[in-house]
């Protein structure tokens, strides 16, 4: 699974699973030992936990690089490599 993009302890991640239809756009946010998945239009917790504070940073990461995340979907899906994104500042 290609890592993203890294800041503050959060490690971010997007999968690609040829065959398998996705029904929307999501990526993976890693913690220690907390996982989860947010959509990425609209940025949105999906499922799985984060502390406060972790899941506020990658919202807030989310917000400002929804489109590269958005592109980054797209060129999985056609079975190319992502793009690294900047981390959060």
């Amino acid at each position: 699974m290609p890592e993203l993009s890294r800041f503050f302890g959060v490690i971010i991640r997007m999968y690609v699973e040829p065959g398998v239809p996705h029904h929307r756009p999501h990526f993976h946010a890693y913690y220690q030992n907390y996982m989860v998945v947010y959509g990425i239009e609209p940025v949105e917790m999906l499922g799985g936990d984060l502390p406060r504070r972790q899941q506020r940073l990658v919202e807030a990461w989310a917000e400002l690089h929804q489109g590269e995340l958005l592109e980054n979907w797209e060129r999985l899906q056609a079975g190319q490599v992502p793009y690294k994104i900047a981390p959060l500042r």
